[in-house]
């Protein structure tokens, strides 16, 4: 698929950028007796990041270093709180994934916006999607990012690879998704997000 036909495909499937998501996050319900009402929910973003490339697109990924207060050691999207002098879900994503990976403004076509999500830690995440320039050069701070690399977006994407787990938590079973790719594990938020993408372009690729 080329990089203009992945554009297409994916922008049919997204929010546009003139028209977030207003709807609450669509885990909320399942997740209700550990949340604050909607409002009370901090807002963020995250960036999710495709690379078009010639063999084939790749999603990018960090590897969050382990001593971050909020889901240390976990793959993640770049992102974090949407500040006020932010434009937003696109201008706190598009100014974390600078300060987390290096990755510049201008190497980015924002295509549009997927479902929110709640998180456990209490934020209402707005996850952007974009097309990223292949040549783009990654720098993590090591602060904040141990590793940033990617994953194939078709694997990703494959149902057959997302697979749904469930544990005990706070006493009742919860469900999460996880996508296993070599050694790397991906599960709960951004797993999810994956998961939400997949069936978005699903409905839109039925749809025509």
């Amino acid at each position: 698929m080329s990089r203009d036909e992945l554009r297409t495909r994916l922008a049919r499937a997204v929010h546009a950028l003139d028209a977030p998501p207003s709807a609450e996050p669509f885990n909320y319900a399942e997740l209700r007796d550990l949340m604050p009402e909607p409002a009370a929910l901090k807002p963020a973003a995250v960036l999710v990041p495709i690379v078009a490339h010639d063999d084939g697109a790749g999603l990018i990924l960090t590897l969050r270093t382990d001593r971050l207060t909020h889901h240390g050691g976990q793959i993640s999207f770049p992102g974090g709180r949407i500040e006020p002098a932010d434009r937003g879900a696109l201008g706190a994503a598009t100014r974390e994934a600078y300060e987390e990976i290096g990755l510049e403004a201008a190497a980015l076509e924002p295509l549009g916006f997927l479902d929110r999500y709640a998180t456990i830690t209490g934020f209402d995440v707005t996850p952007v999607l974009a097309l990223v320039d292949p040549a783009a050069r990654l720098v993590p701070d090591p602060g904040e990012v141990a590793e940033v690399f990617e994953v194939p977006l078709a694997w990703v994407l494959d149902p057959a690879r997302q697979e749904r787990r469930s544990r005990e938590f706070l006493g009742r079973t919860r469900h999460y998704h996880a996508i296993v790719f070599e050694d790397r594990e991906i599960w709960g938020a951004t797993a999810a997000m994956i998961v939400n993408l997949t069936e978005r372009l699903r409905r839109s690729d039925a749809l025509g």
